[in-house]
C-alpha cells in the first residue's frame, strides 16, 4: 500500500484526535496488564504510515496530564490538549466523592479509560442534583493554571470539551451544561487565547447557544478558530458550525450510515479535518464507508494486474527479440560452417547448406497449484500492518479492536471515494485546515 505521505506533496502530515494517553496503549485494559507497553510501536506506525504529527486529546486532569508527557517524550511529533470531556465532566457534581484531579486521588484508578463512543440511553443520570458552585471554581482555576503552565510547542489546543446528550449516564445534562460554560468561559479568558477542540453529540442546540454567549453570535471574539470533532450530525448542523467559522473531525463513526456519508459528501474539504478517535470509532465492515475502501482497494489491485501484465509483455517482447538474434546468429554460423566444410562451388542437398535436424521442444509440463485445506481467506480490505489478539500480542503488530493513528489512510480513502476526489486532494486539504487551526509546524 501506498503510505499517506506519497498522496501529498509534503513528507509531513498532521491529524486530529488520538486518546494515546489511555492505558489501553501501554498494555493495560481495565486495568490489568496483557501485553508489554507498546506505545512506542503505535507512534512508528503512525510515522511509516505518513502521519508524521500527532495531536493527542486531553479529556480529564490526568488524560491532559499523561498526554502532556507523551508530548514530552516525543517532541515534535505528538502536540497535546487539556480540557475536561463532558462524559469526566460528573467532577462538578456535588456526589462526586473523588479529588477532581485523578493523577493525586488515591482511589482512582491508574488505568481509567477515555470513554468509548457507543451510547447508553438506557441507564441516564437524572437533572436535578444541581452543580457545586465552590468545586467548580477550584476546578476553573487548576485547569487554568494547568494550561498557563505548560510547555506552549506541546499544548496547543483547549480541549477536548463540549456536550454529549447520547451518554448521559457518565454525566447528567444539567452539570454538562455546567462544565462546557464554564470552561468556554476559561477559554475566551486566555490571552492569547488557544484554539479549541470541542465535542457535539445529539446536543446542537446547546452546544452552539453557549458558544455564541462565550465568543458573540457569530464567534467574532474566537481568535484562534475550532473543530468539532467526530462529527456524527446533520447537514444542516455541519453547515450552520461552518458558517461560524468552525472546522468538522471526521472519522470511522461518521461513516456508519447512509445519510452519515451523504452528510461528508457536502462538507466542503477546505472546512474538514480527518482523525481516528483510537482506540475507538474504527471503521468497520458493517458501516456504509466500508464499501469505499473496498472498490479503493479493487482500483488498486486492478492497476497492479494492469501494471503486471505491461511488464510481462515488455519482457516478452525482449525474450522474443532475444531468441529471434540468437537464431538468426546461428543460422549465420551454420551457413559459413556449411560453406568450409563443402567449399564455395561444391553443390550440397536441397538449398545447398548442411541442414541439421532440429529435435522438436517437449512442451512445459505446467505446473497445478498446490491448494491447502481450510486456507485463510485474504481479507478483501488488507491491513497495512499484522493484526493479533492481545492475548497474543507481538511486537510491530497492532492489537485487534485497538484503532490506532496508522489507520488514518482509511479515513482519507473513504473520504476522497465519497466525494469523488483523489487521496491527494483529501490529504492536502486536511492538512492546510489543520494548520490554519494548530499550527504553524515546521515542515
Amino acid at each position: 500500500m501506498v503510505p499517506l505521505s506519497q498522496h501529498t506533496s509534503r513528507d509531513t502530515s498532521m491529524w486530529i484526535g488520538i486518546n494515546l494517553a489511555d492505558p489501553i496503549f501501554r498494555g493495560r485494559y481495565h486495568g490489568k496488564s496483557r501485553h508489554p507497553d507498546d506505545l512506542k510501536g503505535v507512534v512508528s506506525r503512525a510515522i511509516e504510515t505518513g502521519c508524521t504529527k500527532l495531536l493527542v486529546t486531553g479529556s480529564s486532569f490526568k488524560s491532559s496530564r499523561d498526554a502532556l508527557k507523551i508530548a514530552q517524550e516525543f517532541p515534535g511529533t505528538v502536540f497535546t490538549t487539556a480540557g475536561i470531556h463532558p462524559c469526566s465532566s460528573s467532577i462538578f457534581s456535588p456526589s462526586h466523592h473523588k479529588h477532581h484531579d485523578e493523577s493525586q486521588s488515591e482511589d482512582e484508578s491508574p488505568d481509567q479509560h477515555t470513554p468509548a463512543c457507543g451510547p447508553d440511553p438506557t441507564k441516564p443520570i437524572l437533572d436535578g442534583e444541581g452543580v457545586d458552585h465552590a468545586r467548580s471554581a477550584v476546578i476553573i482555576s487548576d485547569l487554568k493554571d494547568f494550561i498557563t503552565t505548560a510547555p506552549k510547542n506541546s499544548l496547543i489546543a483547549f480541549g477536548e470539551f463540549g456536550l454529549d446528550y447520547d451518554r448521559l449516564h457518565y454525566c447528567s445534562k444539567e452539570v454538562q451544561l455546567h462544565s462546557f460554560a464554564a470552561q468556554l468561559h476559561l477559554a475566551a479568558s486566555l490571552s492569547p487565547q488557544l484554539p479549541l477542540f470541542l465535542h457535539s453529540r445529539a446536543a446542537h442546540e446547546d452546544f452552539v447557544r453557549l458558544l455564541k454567549d462565550a465568543f458573540g453570535p457569530k464567534l467574532e471574539k474566537l481568535e484562534k478558530g475550532g473543530v468539532v470533532h467526530s462529527f456524527t450530525g446533520t447537514i444542516e448542523e455541519a453547515k450552520e458550525l461552518v458558517d461560524l467559522g468552525l472546522y468538522i473531525g471526521i472519522n470511522g463513526c461518521s461513516f456508519k450510515t447512509i445519510e452519515n456519508c451523504e452528510v461528508v459528501k457536502q462538507i466542503d474539504l477546505g472546512k474538514m479535518m480527518l482523525e481516528t478517535d483510537g482506540p475507538w470509532c474504527e471503521v468497520r465492515p458493517a458501516h456504509e464507508g466500508w464499501k469505499y475502501l473496498v472498490q479503493f482497494e479493487e482500483a488498486r489491485r486492478k492497476e497492479e494486474e494492469g501494471e503486471k501484465k505491461k511488464l510481462e509483455e515488455e519482457e516478452r517482447q525482449r525474450r522474443e527479440k532475444i531468441e529471434a538474434e540468437r537464431r538468426a546468429a546461428a543460422e549465420e554460423l551454420e551457413k559459413k560452417a556449411a560453406q568450409l566444410e563443402f567449399g564455395e562451388g561444391e553443390k550440397v542437398e536441397g538449398d545447398g547448406e548442411k541442414k541439421r535436424q532440429k529435435q522438436p521442444k517437449k512442451p512445459k509440463q505446467q505446473q497445478q497449484p498446490q491448494t491447502k485445506k481450510n486456507q485463510k481467506k485474504e481479507s478483501e480490505v488488507p491491513d497495512r500492518f499484522k493484526v493479533v489478539k492481545k492475548e497474543k500480542w507481538e511486537e510491530g503488530a497492532m492489537v485487534k479492536g485497538r484503532n490506532e493513528s496508522c489507520t488514518i489512510e482509511r479515513i482519507a480513502r473513504i473520504v476522497a471515494g465519497i466525494k469523488g476526489v483523489s487521496v491527494k486532494e483529501v490529504c492536502e486539504a486536511a492538512w492546510e485546515n489543520t494548520v490554519k487551526v494548530f499550527g504553524p509546524f515546521e515542515i
